[in-house]
């Protein structure tokens, strides 16, 4: 039936992955691969509602171009196909509303663009990237805006550069901070901030007036000093071990298996799609943990499992917005920006810190 010349052999650690993603019938992972099965000829997409096969019988492919090039034909339930047309829609969309952010293409502009109806685009594209087109390009001008307002450009011309018809445009919160203050990379800024040894290496706390706009964990001291430097190089930053010091110890305590909630004030760059996703996480109960897709759903998103991933990835705060309670829908940890031993570390912490409550219960 095929050529084993033809099969490329994906990673090891991307197949357990992947299987992982099959036995799950995860959506999430819907375009970045699909699976083949020698025994029936067929390749799926991972959501696919088809009885699981057995391990020995499956196939990887990036691509349905690369399983139909090794003799597998397409599943006639899942259409795997259809789904890779539906992606490649996506990476155009994406791309054009890039190219044309400072334009602010509408949802009329894209579809006819890409030829499709502006339902169709507008249901597609939220189902993948978790925020509307509209939302995408807000965030994409407000990038661009940033990168202006970094190389020094003044307020008001980034602002027309971007796109922005007026600085009304530009709603408070979206940057955490004045345009000004970005612009000059944090200058008139003061952070505070705090290293201290702790049970996971270390942990850096850093807050400004407004709140805590950094909590990082790391194995030294001098790169969690040099990582929140770079965000701000030109802001007054200080190291004082008493500086908001109810927020720091606060986490402190946490940190040492005090069972406490963490609900202190944030000043935090975000998308809006991320702030959701980040309040959400604040809502999981001490000792508890949701999936990617749970959350996903509770959003209304129920296809952007792999877009609430990425906002946790990108999350400046951990702790304080615990994304380490988030796990795979199989229990799998996941990901985790600061480490998975870390990530396992917190969750059992935090399962022992409630043992003994529940024995009292008992």
């Amino acid at each position: 039936m095929m050529n084993q010349s033809q099969v490329q052999a994906q990673p090891a650690l991307g197949e357990t992955a992947w299987w992982d993603a099959v036995q799950d019938r995860d959506a999430a992972y819907d375009g970045a691969f699909v699976y083949a099965v020698r025994s029936t000829g067929i390749y799926c997409r991972p959501s696919c509602a088809a009885r699981r096969p057995r391990r020995e019988q499956v196939m990887f492919f990036a691509t349905p171009q690369a399983a139909g090039q090794a003799g597998f034909r397409p599943c006639r339930r899942c259409r795997p196909g259809e789904v890779d047309a539906q992606a490649a829609l996506v990476r155009q969309a994406c791309e054009y509303i890039e190219q044309h952010c400072e334009d602010a293409p509408t949802l009329s502009d894209l579809s006819a663009h890409l030829a499709v109806s502006p339902y169709h685009l507008q249901r597609i594209f939220k189902r993948a990237m978790g925020v509307s087109p509209r939302q995408y390009a807000e965030a994409c001008r407000l990038a661009q805006f940033k990168a202006h307002l970094k190389q020094g450009e003044m307020v008001t011309r980034a602002l027309y550069d971007a796109g922005y018809g007026s600085s009304s445009r530009l709603y408070p919160g979206q940057l955490g901070m004045t345009p000004t203050e970005y612009r000059k990379g944090g200058k008139g800024m003061q952070i505070r901030y705090t290293v201290a040894k702790c049970k996971l290496g270390y942990v850096l706390v850093a807050a400004t007036e407004r709140g805590v706009c950094a909590v990082s964990l790391g194995d030294s001291v001098e790169m969690l000093e040099a990582a929140l430097v770079e965000e701000y190089p030109a802001a007054e930053i200080r190291r004082d071990g008493e500086g908001r010091s109810r927020w720091i110890g606060a986490i402190l305590d946490y940190l040492e298996g005090q069972p406490m909630p963490l609900d202190l004030p944030l000043d935090v760059q975000a998308t809006a799609f991320q702030r959701r996703v980040w309040e959400a996480l604040r809502a999981i109960p001490y000792g508890s943990t949701r999936s990617y897709s749970e959350i996903a759903q509770s959003l209304g998103r129920p296809q952007a499992a792999r877009a609430v991933a990425r906002a946790c990835a990108t999350n400046p705060v951990s702790i304080v917005v615990p994304c380490h309670r988030v796990v795979r829908t199989d229990g799998g940890l996941g990901g985790y920006r600061w480490g998975l031993e870390r990530k396992r570390a917190l969750l059992a912490q935090e399962k022992a810190a409630l043992e003994p409550s529940a024995k009292a219960e008992d």
